[in-house]
């Protein structure tokens, strides 16, 4: 990937990435893996086959630890073996719906992971910069029809937003109480319904189409009307590794971030289903039956500080988003080489809009 200059400097640099079996982890450690890093992964083992993880082989392309993120001793002594130069924390219960059904075990994995991972970074000598991830689901859905700014108050009505807006805060005490004279720059980012190949969880749209795909049943439509920032996985992982490198640079890059698409345009969980509808067969109904649990039915990201401070934009269109995605799920020979082209091409597409990172 020589078209990529400035993610070059990743080249030969101890990487770690929990979460590194999950859907965005394991796109991430793709890139990086391609980048010339070392990528060190820190995760449970993949839940399936048809894990992305596993479809890309990527066992055999990193240095993967099986292990849990609230496993402080465990996870202590990975971090020290490693001794790495930048840390993406991505472990996490990622499902609403999960939440509900366990709140404790999604509590302790995004609240007290998090504040494991940072405890586990304090003391490493080489730490350049710590990438925490968490939600945009952190914030106080007011269903408000601007987009949420990362100053925005903290909430959460479910038992998954608020454990991501418990990781925030205890990211900003981490930074505040530990990293200030510290030569490591702690930073959070939130991302909007990211979506792509290799995604299949359970309760999400995208994954849960194209089971039923497979499958030959009816997908049922749960909430057609919900308003989502549908992103491909590649626009807030581009975002994510160009905060790593710019925070190792200036340490008054630092807070929290949104990543997300562009706010001037809105798509509904029913525009998502007609959009792959229009390359695929899909044959689908309205469920018209009430949740069991509260869902927001519209949310919007603020990328305004992003793009000002680091030129950092969405490169695909809506339109885009969805093919990329319908791409990721067609049978492949050979997945990791089809998510290779896909990183690729999308950087091909930034180097031509002058995207900083991809300059």
């Amino acid at each position: 990937m020589s078209e990529q200059s400035l993610f070059n400097r990743f080249k030969d640099k101890k990487v770690l990435i929990t979460g590194s079996t999950g859907f965005k982890g394991s796109w991430l450690s793709i890139w990086l893996n391609e980048l010339g890093a070392e990528v060190y992964g820190y995760a449970l083992r993949p839940k399936n086959e048809l894990d992305n993880f596993v479809q890309c082989k990527l066992e055999e392309k990193i240095d993967q630890t099986y292990a849990d993120i609230t496993d402080f001793k465990q996870l202590k002594e990975t971090v020290e073996t490693i001794s790495p130069d930048y840390i993406f924390h991505l472990a996490a219960q990622a499902l609403v719906i999960d939440s509900y059904e366990d709140p404790l075990e999604t509590l302790q994995t995004n609240v007290m992971g998090t504040a494991n991972i940072l405890q586990a970074a304090k003391n490493c000598s080489n730490l350049k910069s710590v990438v925490a991830i968490t939600s945009d689901k952190c914030y106080e859905n007011n269903e408000q029809v601007w987009g949420y700014r990362e100053n925005d108050e903290l909430g959460g009505a479910d038992p998954y937003s608020a454990s991501k807006a418990c990781a925030e805060l205890v990211i900003k005490s981490f930074r505040q109480s530990f990293f200030q004279n510290s030569n490591a720059a702690v930073v959070s980012v939130r991302a909007g319904n990211v979506i792509g190949g290799g995604d299949w969880s359970a309760n999400r749209l995208i994954p849960d189409i194209f089971k039923n795909q497979r499958e030959g049943t009816v997908f049922k439509i749960r909430n057609p009307n919900a308003t989502r920032p549908w992103q491909h996985v590649l626009e807030p992982l581009s975002g994510y590794l160009q905060l790593a490198l710019k925070t190792a640079e200036s340490k008054k890059i630092e807070g929290a971030w949104n990543f997300g698409p562009s706010t001037y345009r809105h798509f509904s969980v029913m525009d998502v289903v007609k959009e792959i509808n229009k390359t695929t067969s899909l044959s689908f109904e309205t469920d018209d039956k009430k949740t069991k649990h509260h869902e927001a039915n519209l949310l919007k990201l603020d990328i305004t500080k992003a793009a000002n401070e680091l030129n950092w934009l969405p490169q695909l269109s809506f339109e885009e988003t969805i093919r990329y995605t319908v791409d990721g799920y067609l049978e492949n020979e050979n997945t990791y080489t089809q998510r290779k082209k896909q990183i690729g091409d999308y950087t091909l597409l930034a180097k031509t809009n002058k995207t900083t990172w991809a300059l």
